[in-house]
């Protein structure tokens, strides 16, 4: 049995909308996938999402079972998707770092990418221009490989100024647009300057944390999965 799969609405003149009802989303999802129990969905390979990106993804200060790459592939079990969620998270990270590793993180030969990559170059002060180039570089890469990805957005320190954060922040939806993604906006939504969901430090995530981010961004990975037939093809394996 073929899974029905969500699709990303169409915006005029081809691009795929990258901002959609997150509720209606998941509703919509929740009545095509497989039941956890299914013999089918146990017996399928899983679905490899690599999680390219810095400590959030790494999972610093976090016990093990409460990393994003964990959380995310738990949560996405109970929705009935058989996914492996490959942890290519390395603490203090930049964009060229996350680029000059590209080709050893693809060797575990992921279905689909998750780049979460930005955070360090802000707090570091890099130029969004070089930090553009590196993105840019890593999702010319992994699209003309074929790869589904979704792009999870960062939003510049406020304290490096109004210009700076402007062209920080413009980046992601851009390339986004370029390469024809989607865009997941702010991986830290509802997370970034709430002390009730951060570390010590002010910067990573606790665990309650990382729930808020995947609660947050489990519908823009399921529709990833779904426009991109991988479901379909993890059920029909």
């Amino acid at each position: 049995m073929r899974l029905t799969l969500f699709r990303l609405p169409r915006r005029r003149g081809g691009g795929r909308r990258r901002h959609f009802n997150a509720v209606a989303l998941i509703g919509a999802l929740a009545a095509a996938i497989l039941p956890i129990g299914s013999s089918t969905a146990q017996d399928a390979d899983p679905i490899r999402i690599l999680a390219l990106g810095t400590s959030l993804t790494a999972g610093y200060g976090l016990a093990p079972g409460d990393m994003f790459t964990v959380r995310l592939e738990t949560a996405l079990a109970g929705a009935g998707v058989h996914a492996a969620v490959l942890n290519g998270g390395v603490s203090g990270d930049t964009t060229a770092g996350g680029l000059a590793r590209l080709d050893w993180a693809l060797a575990d030969g992921p279905d689909m990418v998750i780049v979460e990559l930005g955070a360090n170059d802000g707090l570091r002060g890099i130029d969004p221009a070089v930090m553009r180039a590196n993105l840019d570089a890593i999702l010319a890469r992994l699209t003309a490989d074929g790869l589904p990805v979704l792009l999870a957005g960062m939003y510049a320190p406020p304290n490096l100024g109004r210009e700076y954060g402007a062209a920080f922040d413009r980046t992601y939806p851009e390339l986004a647009e370029a390469y024809d993604v989607t865009l997941y906006p702010f991986f830290l939504e509802g997370v970034a300057t709430d002390p009730t969901l951060n570390q010590g430090d002010g910067i990573h995530p606790n665990a309650d944390g990382v729930t808020v981010i995947v609660d947050g961004i489990m519908p823009y990975v399921l529709a990833v999965l779904g426009a991109a037939d991988l479901l379909g093809a993890a059920d029909a394996s």
